[in-house]
């Protein structure tokens, strides 16, 4: 609660939640919120630029582009937040037990983690997709199992630390169990780190699903999402050329506003750590003693 207190009084944190409810809000309205029917199409009015009817313009198939635009952030939204929850229940769990469940378990978890990471996240979800469909749960469930090593080392190298902590050997010591020491001492202390790791890993999962909507994958056309609107845009650039710059921006500024609130809660969180493992010395002591004894005019 310390680190979230100190993160919201960070400017830079107040903007990116303020983008990242804008898109919240456009990823469960966005289809209620579109002016036109995403998928309807018009071929009186392809390829038109930027008017009163159309703010943002129309596509090759005359369909609204900023109705497409509200429609896909729901998916594309969708998809990086279920290939990060498949990589924290993969990643986070373990990491944990490799810790407090023996040499078995982490020589084991750490070999699978290691296999994990050397593999492409394109060439590995084309595989999966190829033998269990192409459809968007299979291709985030192949994403999210690539970003789980990312949760695994994280969580493993917070719990470590957390380990060998004084407070934790005490508690062993007075015969507390190794679940209430997980749950009292060691997870309230990792919570800030995979706050950190969610956000950045959103916002890689998010500019990995749009590449493979790009390809075609996950989600099949003519379902709107910012990477087959990418896909669709490129074909015709010598009509449009500032097409793609529409859903490309909208891929920026929340991957941006993500990056920019983790960066906020891990500052937050190195300096009341930083503060807490500071001792005060003798002047600093002092003065506060003076300073509870000034009286008050």
């Amino acid at each position: 609660m310390r680190t979230l207190r100190r993160t919201w009084r960070l400017t830079s944190a107040r903007i990116a939640l303020a983008v990242l409810g804008a898109i919240a809000v456009l990823a469960l309205a966005g289809d209620a919120l579109a002016p036109y029917d995403p998928l309807a199409q018009h071929p009186a009015d392809m390829l038109h630029g930027p008017s009163a009817a159309h703010p943002l313009g129309t596509d090759y198939l005359g369909r609204d582009v900023l109705s497409r635009l509200l429609a896909g952030t729901g998916l594309s939204v969708a998809g990086a937040l279920e290939a990060v929850a498949v990589a924290m229940v993969l990643g986070i769990v373990p990491g944990i037990a490799s810790v407090w469940l023996g040499r078995t378990v982490e020589w084991t978890a750490q070999r699978a983690a290691d296999t994990l990471m050397i593999m492409p996240f394109t060439v590995f979800t084309i595989a999966v997709v190829g033998a269990l469909g192409n459809g968007m749960h299979q291709a985030m469930l192949a994403l999210g199992v690539l970003f789980a090593p990312l949760y695994f080392r994280v969580t493993r190298a917070a719990a470590l630390g957390l380990g060998q902590a004084q407070y934790v050997e005490a508690a062993e010591l007075m015969g507390s169990t190794r679940r209430r020491i997980l749950r009292t001492h060691v997870w309230g202390k990792v919570l800030p780190t995979i706050a950190v790791t969610t956000g950045q890993a959103i916002g890689q999962a998010l500019l990995v699903v749009a590449s493979l909507t790009f390809l075609g994958l996950g989600v099949q056309p003519p379902a709107p999402t910012w990477g087959g609107m990418l896909a669709s845009d490129l074909g015709y650039l010598a009509q449009q050329p500032w097409a793609p710059l529409i859903p490309g921006a909208a891929i920026m500024i929340t991957v941006g506003a993500l990056n920019i609130l983790a960066d906020a809660i891990r500052d937050s969180d190195t300096a009341i750590a930083t503060t807490a493992a500071t001792p005060a010395t003798p002047t600093v002591r002092a003065r506060a003693k003076e300073a509870d004894h000034v009286p008050t005019s």
